[in-house]
């Protein structure tokens, strides 16, 4: 087997792991509020999750299609790679972006920050397409990603925002109970509904990857996915790792988005999750790789916002906010340290070197998670309980 098929698969490989991060580390964007309100048992709507983010998988391709043009330029309108980029090259390039971003993701779902998979991503190709001297798409990055990523949460939260000052308008003589377990069976509608849209784009993310590394590798062009759309065996890997990271469950994030940002009431809960379905949704119709995890959070602030009397821990949504504008930067720079290091040794030993890497520090986050555990048993606790010496709950950051 040559060289080139090894990076090939290892590049693939790198890919399903960064979709399996992706899915554990943005189903708080789905479930957290209607695991927060007590909708949804979290191991139930983690499942339900899983299913609908794979359903969603197969809905469409054109946030794939995005992926392969308007983020790096490794083909010319002939189907030929650009000039000066071999195909070992651009590889190398694509498999040192999907590090970045899977350390990104590792890290800050060990901090229990709420950030954008889908900017992790982005960030590392980019960080690593320069460093390899490849073409950065920069119309495509600012129109397709860095202005949806500026609006999609303002956008969010100002719905979100209305849309729970209405629900509390209309049921303000309704009694209080009543209104909460109505408004819980709704929750498990919109809820169902994010993750369906969580599916359509962000697994999309990983696909569009895997296809530039065919693309690379000369088995697939860009007209063919144009105009046939993507191997279904590529649609089915993604969807079904992305499923199965779902399942497992990102519960520091869940609850950072459940319990630290809003105390929520069924009513916001769906408010925020029909919000963030109906933009996501959208953007994915659209092409437009949006970051759900801006929306999620743009729209459980709003819900915040819109209710009267309820309290916005800003404090929390600051340091979220900060995570975002350094997502694409941090992961850029892991990307093309990684490309470096892989370029530098050279060949399949630089690639299996990076990767090994990999392994080494997303074993030792995940060793370093389990000092303080966070699971279904207390991501519902009160979020001022904060640190058990034992590690047996969650503290403010897990």
């Amino acid at each position: 087997m040559s060289a080139e098929v090894l990076i090939l698969v290892l590049v693939i490989v790198t890919a399903i792991g960064f979709d399996f991060t992706n899915g554990f580390h943005d189903t708080g964007n789905a479930m957290a509020t209607s695991i927060a309100t007590g909708a949804l048992k979290p191991k139930v709507a983690v499942a339900l999750s899983a299913i609908l983010n794979l359903v969603g998988a197969f809905l469409s391709v054109e946030v794939a299609a995005t992926i392969t043009k308007d983020v790096l330029t490794i083909q010319t309108p002939t189907g030929d790679l650009v000039p000066g980029l071999s195909p070992e090259a651009a590889m190398v390039i694509i498999f040192a972006g999907l590090v970045g971003g899977i350390l990104w993701n590792l890290l800050t779902w060990l901090l229990g920050l709420p950030s954008s998979s889908s900017h992790a991503l982005f960030g590392g190709l980019i960080g690593a397409g320069i460093a390899g001297a490849a073409t950065v798409n920069w119309a495509g990055i600012l129109g397709k990603i860095i202005v949806p990523a500026v609006l999609s949460p303002l956008i969010a939260g100002v719905v979100a925002a209305a849309g729970t000052w209405l629900v509390y308008a209309l049921t303000k003589r309704v009694h209080a109970t009543h209104r909460e377990n109505g408004f819980r069976w709704g929750q498990i509608g919109t809820a169902s509904l994010v993750s369906l849209a969580h599916g359509t784009g962000d697994a999309q993310k990983t696909m569009g990857v895997i296809a530039l590394a065919l693309i690379a590798h000369g088995t697939l062009t860009g007209d063919q996915i144009h105009q046939e759309g993507l191997p279904i065996w590529i649609i089915f890997v993604c969807g079904a790792a992305i499923a199965l990271g779902t399942y497992v469950g990102g519960w520091r994030i869940i609850r950072t988005l459940g319990k630290g940002l809003v105390e929520i009431d069924s009513p916001q809960g769906m408010a925020a999750e029909a919000s963030s379905a109906a933009i996501i949704l959208t953007s994915s119709s659209m092409g437009m790789a949006l970051s759900t995890t801006h929306v999620a959070t743009g729209s459980i602030l709003g819900s915040g916002v819109g209710r009267p009397g309820a309290q916005v821990r800003w404090g929390i949504a600051g340091r979220m906010v900060t995570a975002w504008l350094i997502t694409m930067p941090a992961a850029g720079i892991v990307g093309a340290l990684c490309y470096f290091i892989a370029a530098g040794i050279g060949g399949i030993a630089g690639a299996v070197t990076v990767f090994a890497l990999l392994l080494l520090a997303s074993a030792f986050m995940y060793a370093r998670s389990r000092r303080q555990r966070v699971d279904h048993h207390n991501v519902n606790d009160d979020w001022d309980g904060r640190v058990v010496p034992q590690g047996d709950t969650a503290d403010a950051t897990a």
